[in-house]
């Protein structure tokens, strides 16, 4: 019975995830374990959840024609991306905890010029969304 509760959540998520990346803007997601920041999904445009490093050493091997080098640059971009976000949330929790001892990380925002992450940790997981920043 519990496999089939799992499976019903699971279902449920994957419909929440295409809803969401189904929406006006939003480029990629990406779901990291909470306790060990471990990358459990990603969904849209991989160049979202690339660093700038990681772009220029994919555009490099690229330009050399070295396919696998290339596409272990992405792999080892989107790792390095998601290690950042885990660490944002890791400080940011630490820093509400030091403030109030009874409070609670619920949502970080972060817009730049080109675009907004949207980060929400939970007990189990971490959501990061990137999309377009709309203009004002």
């Amino acid at each position: 019975m519990a496999g089939l509760a799992d499976q019903n959540g699971h279902d449920a998520l994957e419909e929440k995830l295409g809803r969401l990346s189904s929406k006006p803007g939003v480029r990629a997601s990406i779901i990291l374990d909470r306790a060990s920041g471990a990358i459990l999904k990603t969904s849209g445009q991989s160049s979202a959840l690339r660093t700038a490093k990681a772009r220029d050493a994919a555009s490099a091997a690229s330009l050399s024609n070295e396919v696998p080098a290339a596409e272990a640059s992405e792999a080892q971009g989107v790792d390095d991306f998601a290690a950042m976000i885990w660490n944002y949330v890791s400080v940011s929790s630490q820093l509400v905890q030091e403030a109030d001892k009874e409070d609670e990380l619920r949502l970080l925002r972060l817009r730049t010029k080109k675009q907004e992450i949207v980060i929400v940790p939970d007990a189990k997981y971490v959501l990061a969304v990137i999309h377009d920043t709309p203009t004002a």
